[in-house]
């Protein structure tokens, strides 16, 4: 089975966890433009979607999905989302398609988080994947300093802004011990618009996509 086929086993087992006759929050990637296409086949029965990125809006619009700003959403049941990696307890790296922010109000925004991705993104230690951080861009090289200073080795990815105007810095070359303790003094740097740690709120469910079909994972 390939990548992208388990990623479709993944999709189409968090089916389950929509709600009828409610708004569903999505995310963005690979994974989730699987998810999308589940979703179009039973869009008749939910309301419709927030999106986290514009990419998400336009393939949900496309495939005739109403998409909500979530300045006029109440009540989000669920969230379904991917991720670059996880650990055993659900918190993850995510932002490697640059939706970070937005991704992150969304589960904020949500009761239940349910994150899908292939098996190879469960790892016991996060950090080989790039950790991204959108930062302010008058902020960019003062940031990646004190990244340096916490052992990083922050890259500025040229050519990319975020949906919000912004920069990415992705941090190389770290092993996330403490994924909540980074979280916070990360997040509490002037001009970090936020990290890529889903710690304090990670997933509530995991549902990985295997050669076996899907498997779900519960924080440990």
């Amino acid at each position: 089975m390939t990548q992208d086929e388990m990623k479709r086993k993944a999709a189409e087992a968090a089916m389950q966890y929509v709600v009828e006759d409610e708004i569903i929050g999505v995310g963005t990637g690979s994974t989730v433009n699987h998810f999308i296409d589940c979703l179009a086949e039973v869009k008749g029965k939910i309301k419709g979607a927030v999106s986290s990125s514009e990419a998400s809006t336009k393939l949900m619009q496309e495939r005739g999905i109403e998409v909500f700003d979530l300045n006029n959403v109440d009540y989000i049941p669920v969230y379904v989302d991917g991720a670059d990696e996880s650990n055993h307890e659900l918190s993850l790296i995510k932002g490697g398609g640059g939706a970070l922010t937005r991704e992150k109000i969304i589960a904020g925004a949500s009761k239940k988080f349910i994150c899908i991705a292939d098996e190879s993104k469960l790892v016991d230690v996060m950090g080989k994947f790039p950790l991204p951080i959108e930062v302010i861009p008058m902020a960019r090289s003062y940031i990646a300093r004190k990244l340096v200073a916490l052992g990083g080795r922050p890259v500025w990815r040229e050519d990319f802004i975020t949906d919000n105007g912004n920069l990415i810095l992705d941090v190389h070359d770290m092993d996330i011990m403490e994924p909540m303790k980074m979280e916070d003094e990360v997040n509490s740097w002037a001009g970090v618009v936020t990290c890529g740690l889903f710690a304090r709120k990670g997933a509530d469910v995991l549902i990985l996509g295997t050669p076996d079909g899907a498997k779900t994972i519960l924080p440990s």
